[in-house]
């Protein structure tokens, strides 16, 4: 694995793609997609510049953030339950992956109690797919004030998971979608959402043409995991 390259091609390929899309590239953030790496291939990308990692499992998390570097920032952007909102609250700086009102009241509770404030994006199951977690929009939309009316959490945008296929081309409609959402979302609450977290190895450069700000890159960078996915869980969000 040659990280410093397959970053350097990463780096080039968002700067290209927000280019065509008329936008500044420094918009964009790359979030590294740590899920069974280990730390010290998080110290290597680290070293390249790196700041910002996703993780899919608080409890892969939870041991695996004690032995990376301490000035690094750390996002959760897999499938948070409720039981584990308390360490998603002490471990992470944003939370991707809010998907339920009960959800949201359970990690406004922790962050209560934590005395902080949480940074979240709403995750929506743009596709439909029954596999994948999120909202459906309508929903979305009915319980939206709910949650922003919750003291300690902010929301900052929207997440997705697009379908996994071959032809990026063919899931730009499912951007589109979650970008004309965030638009709805931003009418409702008068105020502006500056996130949309979508893409990933295979797609992110159509998703940054749709409009994402964060993109989460895991197999592209580090190449292929050894790891297998644990059983009843949704498709890796990289």
């Amino acid at each position: 694995m040659d990280l410093a390259a397959n970053l350097a091609t990463i780096q080039a390929k968002i700067r290209a793609a927000a280019e065509r899309a008329g936008r500044d590239p420094a918009e964009v953030t790359l979030v590294a997609v740590t899920k069974g790496q280990p730390p010290e291939v998080v110290a290597a990308a680290a070293a390249l510049g790196l700041r910002i990692f996703g993780e899919n499992r608080v409890q892969e998390a939870k041991a695996k953030i004690p032995l990376c570097p301490s000035s690094l920032r750390w996002h959760m952007i897999g499938h948070l339950q409720t039981n584990k909102c308390r360490d998603a609250v002490e471990l992470f700086e944003m939370i991707h992956s809010v998907d339920s009102l009960r959800l949201a009241l359970e990690l406004n509770k922790r962050a209560e109690q934590a005395a902080r404030r949480m940074p979240i994006l709403i995750e929506v199951n743009v596709s439909g797919e029954s596999t994948k977690f999120g909202y459906k929009p309508e929903v979305l939309l009915r319980e939206l004030k709910e949650i922003n009316a919750l003291p300690r959490l902010e929301i900052q945008g929207l997440m997705t998971m697009a379908p996994w296929t071959p032809e990026p081309e063919k899931v730009r409609p499912v951007f589109k979608k979650l970008r004309e959402l965030k638009s709805e979302c931003e009418q409702l609450l008068g105020a502006p959402l500056p996130h949309l977290s979508m893409g990933m190895s295979n797609d992110f450069e159509v998703a940054i043409e749709e409009g994402a700000t964060i993109v989460r890159i895991g197999t592209a960078l580090f190449g292929p995991r050894a790891v297998s996915k644990p059983a009843g869980t949704q498709a890796s969000t990289d």
